[in-house]
C-alpha cells in the first residue's frame, strides 16, 4: 500500500494496543479493505467473500488470515472464525455496509452489532477517504498510483448498552447508536482532512 499510494494515517494510536476489537470502516472501493491491512498497526483479520479465494489469491489470502464467508447464506463456520478472532484478542476488521457502496454508513446491517454484542468488543470506527475519488490511467478501476488516501481512525466506544442483552430489539439499539458514532466520526474525518465531498 505505501510502495503505490501514499497512505496518510491519522489517530492510529486510538487502536487498544492488546484485546479484542472490531474496526469498523466505510466501504466505496475494493481497495479500502486492503489499505485497511496495510496501514493498521495490528493484523487485522476481515470476512472476505468466498469468491474472492481463487487461484494464488487462495493461499495469500489464508496466509494473511483473512476469512472465508459465504454472503449467499447465513454462514455459521464464518461466524464462528469472526468470533475465535476476537476471543483470541484480536482484531476484527468488518464493513457493517455489507457490500460496497456509498461509503457513507447510511444502511448498515445487524453483523457488526451482533459481534460487538456477543464478545464485548470494543468498536474503533475507521475512514477510509480518497480511494473512490479518481481513477488512474496505469490501473484504470484503482486510485492514481502515488495519490493520498487518507485513513483515519476513531476513539474506541462500546456498541451494548451494558446490559449483555443479546436480543433482537437489543441488537437494532446497538445498530442505531453504531450507525450514530460512525457517521459522527466520518463527518469529522472529512473535516479534518478537507474531503467534504465523496470518500
Amino acid at each position: 500500500m505505501y510502495g503505490l499510494w501514499r497512505p496518510r494515517v491519522l489517530g492510529a494510536w486510538r487502536i487498544p494496543a492488546s484485546g479484542p476489537v472490531i474496526l469498523a470502516g466505510n466501504h466505496s472501493h475494493n481497495l479500502d479493505g486492503p489499505m485497511l491491512i496495510g496501514t493498521s498497526p495490528r493484523p487485522v483479520h476481515f470476512l472476505v467473500k468466498k469468491e474472492a479465494f481463487v487461484g494464488p489469491l487462495d493461499p495469500f489470502l489464508r496466509g494473511i488470515g483473512q476469512l472465508k464467508v459465504d454472503r449467499a447464506s447465513a454462514d455459521r463456520a464464518a461466524i464462528t472464525d469472526a468470533l475465535g478472532v476476537l476471543e483470541r484478542g484480536g482484531v476484527l476488521g468488518i464493513f457493517p455496509e455489507g457490500t460496497r457502496g456509498e461509503g457513507d454508513f447510511a444502511s448498515l446491517r445487524a453483523g457488526l452489532a451482533y459481534f460487538a454484542v456477543r464478545s464485548g468488543a470494543p468498536i474503533v470506527p475507521v475512514a477510509v477517504l480518497g480511494t473512490a475519488q479518481r481513477r488512474g490511467r496505469v490501473m484504470p478501476g484503482l486510485p492514481p498510483l502515488r495519490s493520498r488516501i487518507d485513513v483515519v481512525f476513531g476513539d474506541p466506544f462500546e456498541a451494548g448498552d451494558g446490559s449483555g442483552r443479546r436480543t433482537r430489539a437489543a441488537l437494532d439499539e446497538a445498530t442505531v447508536r453504531i450507525q450514530e458514532r460512525l457517521g459522527a466520526h466520518l463527518a469529522d474525518a472529512r473535516r479534518l482532512t478537507g474531503r467534504h465531498g465523496h470518500p
